[in-house]
């Protein structure tokens, strides 16, 4: 995988991810002049299949301040470029199995900007109370072994 631009923490909170998936992402030159200085935040960001294609949603890429005459819109719709087996696989997961195609990261891959999505399904809030205490425990494990080997 490439270098990470972005990521949207919050969608493996709310979420059990069951698969995921690479897209490539229609974007103007501003929009990736703006990337490349490191002004887009993915925090809330979501795909929809809309007419047969799929667009990304809530992704502000705020505008290029040295761009000459034309700028972009901060949290425009972005189409997504995916193969048309994979589309159709997101279209039945979306239908049949209630799932939602959350966003998890923006990243580089060849100088190219790609999007890696999810096919997700909505957490409770027991199953959050449950990932909760798994990280305390984990964290409790990890410095009792530090605590441990640093005795001897």
């Amino acid at each position: 995988m490439g270098t990470d631009i972005a990521t949207n923490r919050k969608a493996r909170h709310a979420y059990h991810i069951i698969e995921s998936l690479e897209a490539g992402i229609e974007l103007r030159g501003t929009e990736v002049k703006s990337i490349r200085a490191g002004f887009a935040n993915m925090a809330g960001t979501f795909a929809r299949l809309e007419r047969g294609e799929l667009f990304l949603y809530g992704l502000d890429i705020q505008p290029y301040e040295r761009a000459s005459h034309e700028q972009h819109e901060a949290k425009r719709p972005r189409r997504l470029l995916i193969h048309r087996r994979e589309l159709h696989h997101l279209h039945e997961a979306v239908a049949q199995q209630g799932c939602v195609i959350p966003a998890l990261r923006l990243y580089w891959k060849k100088r190219r900007v790609k999007v890696q999505l999810g096919v997700a399904k909505a957490k409770k809030a027991p199953d959050k109370r449950q990932d909760l205490k798994q990280r305390v425990a984990e964290r409790e494990a990890a410095r009792t072994a530090a605590a441990f080997n640093r005795r001897g």
